[in-house]
């Protein structure tokens, strides 16, 4: 059976089946995102403490995503995979552990969130360049477009179903599901043909190898363009698991299954976005696509400082989504295209950095603007910073393409 052009990274028998067994780890993973801020807030009724935890859990990643990048390059990528999926396992299933037992504490959320935030630090750069391994330059714009429909299919279903479970049975079960999901992964990854194996014999030492991909970056101006892209909106539009419950439980009055209604919505958008952008082929993505899609996300947010009704807010969301995971893929085509073999894992550490070490930033400003003016300040805030950012990106971007080319 072949897959229809749109679909042509499924084709990969391998990728198939990662695809396959990730999307259902997907779900368990945002399942277990909503909980843990529904948890949080059950526990501390505080804003802050809330967006503490995000600060806590993607703090690694932004300590030690480049240093996982070499590490990437120098080792199996299954391997690596291996390990980080059953260390994921093994929280999720403490954390549920400590709820049903009726002994959590504060304190054992946020050190659990710094396990999962180092397991994530490792896992992210190794599964964002194994993908290359696993279907091939040629169909790997629409395989980062297939993963961006996954994950944003999961951020439908899971908070929806974590929603009416969080109502009727309790936080606690939602950590179980999540464990079970990371096991159908680990078994899968045994299985694959693919390894991911060294594209060359490494001499020079971990800090000099992490120097080279640096360089390597700054050298090349659409690399550097990508990440300035993904930085912004990583900083100003992707604190969803801080804003949303705040949203949903400060401002719009609304319980667990709202705010899943909510999270669901954002999902809708993404996904929309995700399988649009795995129409557009091949090629390298078109620059004004990527600015303009920065900017509606922008703008999406100044409107939901300004709603106050859930049939305001969830239209806002799936424009959020959409736009905001419009960009995220072709930032993310343009970074694997224009990545060496050798450098692949480096180059996507970096983007692991920007899109998750600089949350524990994005999370805590979002947490102390909430405690102090309110939720919908945080918006209006992210929205206008978010837009005077894109336009400095903009305008240094026209500045270097007149400036005169060396000889």
């Amino acid at each position: 059976m072949r897959f229809p052009h749109g679909l042509r990274a499924l084709n990969h028998r391998d990728f198939r089946r990662f695809y396959a067994a990730q999307l259902l780890a997907l779900v368990g993973g945002w399942m277990q995102t909503v909980a843990q801020a529904w948890l949080v807030l059950q526990l501390t009724d505080s804003p802050f403490k809330l967006g503490l935890i995000s600060t806590l859990q993607f703090s690694p990643i932004l300590m030690f995503s480049l240093v996982a990048g070499a590490v990437a390059d120098r080792l199996p990528k299954r391997g690596l995979l291996v390990t980080t999926q059953t260390t994921l396992a093994c929280q999720a299933l403490l954390l549920g552990a400590l709820v049903s037992t009726g002994r959590v504490q504060y304190g054992h959320v946020a050190v659990l969130g710094l396990v999962l935030g180092f397991a994530n630090a490792v896992d992210q750069p190794a599964r964002q360049s194994f993908v290359m391994d696993m279907v091939g330059k040629g169909d790997v714009a629409n395989a980062v477009a297939l993963n961006s429909a996954a994950f944003n299919a999961a951020r439908i279903v899971g908070p929806a179903v974590a929603g009416v479970l969080i109502g009727r049975v309790g936080v606690g079960p939602v950590f179980f599901i999540n464990s079970v999901g990371f096991v159908g992964v680990i078994l899968t990854l045994l299985r694959l043909e693919a390894r991911g194996l060294p594209a060359r014999e490494r001499r020079a030492t971990m800090l000099e190898e992490i120097v080279e991909g640096l360089r390597y970056a700054r050298r090349t101006p659409r690399l550097l363009l990508a990440l300035g892209l993904v930085l912004s909106v990583s900083l100003f539009v992707f604190n969803f698991t801080v804003y949303v419950p705040l949203l949903a439980r400060t401002v719009l009055g609304l319980g667990a299954e709202g705010f899943g209604f909510l999270m669901a919505s954002l999902g809708v958008g993404a996904v929309a976005g995700a399988l649009t952008v795995g129409g557009f082929g091949s090629r390298e993505p078109e620059l004004g696509r990527m600015f303009l899609s920065a900017a509606v996300a922008f703008a999406a947010l100044l409107g939901l400082g300004l709603s106050r009704h859930a049939w305001t807010a969830a239209p806002l969301l799936f424009v959020t989504g959409y736009f905001g995971i419009m960009l995220m893929a072709t930032c993310n085509t343009s970074m694997q295209l224009r990545a060496p073999d050798a450098l692949r894992g480096r180059v996507m550490s970096l983007y692991t950095w920007v899109t998750g070490g600089v949350f524990p930033i994005g999370a805590f400003l979002v947490g102390s603007i909430s405690q102090a003016w309110g939720v919908s300040a945080a918006f209006l805030w992210n929205g206008t910073l978010g837009l005077v950012t894109l336009g400095g990106i903009m305008l240094w971007w026209r500045l270097r393409a007149r400036a005169p080319r060396p000889v």
